[in-house]
């Protein structure tokens, strides 16, 4: 009798994952190349998005109360009256330089009487609103984003929270509306110390006659031409004060991370500033100034 056969079992080892292939040197390469171009342009994008949902945040609580006036006086007096030195110096010194320059080549034309009127429109529409903002951003700005730089790092942000205080409302709101309000008066002061400074160079120095200095003057501008300078102070103050702030909220790292925010702000408002007053002139130019081109057009 034959036995029955055992039974086998036969077991089935594992497959082991094939190795991912390697690229070759050429594509891989081609897609570091590629990578390295993206991110840049990937990484602003992501800046533009999380700046405007912080723009949007600040609207939304900037009409809600309860409404912060001591802040608000405080931050007045800091951008205002803090800034009013270095603006009266700058603006100054400013119309010297552009009332000398500007003096010299009119004289090439035997035209050195207008040397107030033209000065005075440079510093009304584009001198005083940017040479005033790249001020108030050097000195306004920086102190704004190591201010609550500092206060992020050292998590007196996030205590706010807790404490059921909204941060964007106490701590960002006064001085959007602080920078916004001040930046116009310190563009009038800074355009009346550079027409200061004009004056003491084309009738001081040089001996134009001082009535025909304000004629000329008071014949070529129009009050359009301040308003120019105002709107544009404006906007360049909501810019400052936004950038600034938005750079000390994300601010990391402790010191390091508070400088580099400083840093990012002072920079990033100065070139909103520069492109911004070219992109403002070409929409208030036919708002505001219109009326000059129908003026010129043959009777």
């Amino acid at each position: 009798m034959s036995q029955p056969a055992s039974a086998t079992t036969t077991t089935t080892a594992p497959k082991t994952p094939e190795p991912a292939k390697t690229p070759s040197a050429p594509v891989a390469f081609f897609v570091n190349i590629v990578t390295a171009i993206g991110r840049g342009p990937l990484g602003f994008i992501e800046e533009a998005g999380k700046m405007v949902l912080f723009v949007g945040q600040t609207l939304w609580w900037m009409p809600r109360r309860p409404f912060r006036m001591a802040q608000l006086l405080r931050h007045l007096r800091d951008v205002g009256f803090g800034s009013l030195f270095i603006v009266v110096l700058t603006g100054f010194f400013a119309g010297l330089v552009f009332g000398f320059q500007t003096l010299q080549g009119f004289r090439r034309f035997g035209a050195e009487a207008l040397v107030g009127p033209v000065t005075l429109l440079m510093l009304s529409r584009e001198l005083g609103p940017v040479l005033t903002g790249l001020m108030v951003a050097g000195r306004s700005g920086s102190g704004i984003a190591t201010e609550l730089g500092t206060m992020k790092v050292t998590e007196q942000i996030d205590a706010m929270s807790t404490l059921a205080v909204e941060p964007l409302q106490y701590l960002v709101v006064p001085r959007v509306i602080a920078a916004t309000f001040m930046m116009p008066l310190l563009t009038s002061i800074f355009t009346g110390c550079g027409f200061l400074g004009c004056y003491l160079i084309g009738v001081g120095r040089e001996g134009i006659d001082p009535g025909v200095f304000f004629f000329e003057t008071w014949q070529a501008l129009d009050p359009d031409d301040f308003y120019e300078g105002w709107i544009k102070s404006a906007f360049f103050g909501a810019q400052i004060s936004l950038i600034a702030s938005y750079q000390g909220f994300n601010a990391v790292g402790g010191a390091r991370g508070v400088g580099e925010a400083a840093t990012k702000a002072v920079v990033l408002s100065s070139i909103s500033i520069l492109v911004g007053t070219y992109i403002l002139a070409e929409v208030l130019d036919p708002l505001i100034h219109a009326y000059i081109r129908f003026d010129a057009l043959p009777k």
